[in-house]
């Protein structure tokens, strides 16, 4: 007789109506400028009840990239930043959350914008599971990290005459992501 237990596995996607996807980045080193992506998708897989382990991947659409400025957001999405048309999509794959300590953890996963994947380890903060008035289970998180633009190819500068960078090479992310159990 065989004793050993399967583990099952919970999906869970991302409800986006309850979700954001945000980045600042400096201008002029003295002012944060914030922008969204509107548009985006997720899944993530667990065996555990406190999502230790959980296998996450997520997707952005950059031509949803909203910044507040109609000129600046086509900026961005020329080919001196994400190249749209080329890059339609930010992708976040092989996330492993790990569980640090308390409400605490880590998500170390892959990286690609414009082609270029590069290995990243982003905060999070899991805010706990709760139960929803249809009968659904959901689970909240506030992933937040920083990287250099230039790293993924994102590397349009400009200098001011007073020798300041118009924009920095950091970009922090702070995602606010509800799952839903599917």
């Amino acid at each position: 007789m065989n004793t050993q237990e399967t583990a099952v596995k919970t999906k869970w996607g991302v409800d986006v109506s309850h979700s954001e996807a945000q980045f600042k980045v400096k201008h002029l080193v003295i002012a944060t400028v914030t922008g969204f992506f509107r548009k985006f998708s997720g899944a993530v897989e667990t065996e555990s009840e406190d999502f230790d382990g959980a296998n996450v991947n997520f997707s952005i659409e950059v031509d949803s990239i909203d910044t507040n400025v109609a000129d600046r957001n086509t900026h961005l999405k020329s080919p001196d930043f994400f190249a749209a048309e080329q890059y339609p999509t930010i992708e976040f794959k092989n996330g492993i959350l790990e569980k640090v300590s308390g409400s605490d953890y880590k998500l170390k996963g892959d990286l690609t914008i414009r082609n270029v994947t590069k290995a990243v380890v982003l905060s999070v903060e899991y805010n706990g599971t709760a139960g929803d008035p249809w009968g659904n289970t959901r689970a909240g998180f506030e992933v937040n990290g920083v990287i250099n633009r230039k790293d993924f190819g994102l590397s349009w500068s400009a200098v001011t005459e007073a020798g300041n960078l118009v924009v920095a090479d950091d970009v922090k992310m702070h995602f606010n992501i509800e799952v839903v159990r599917g």
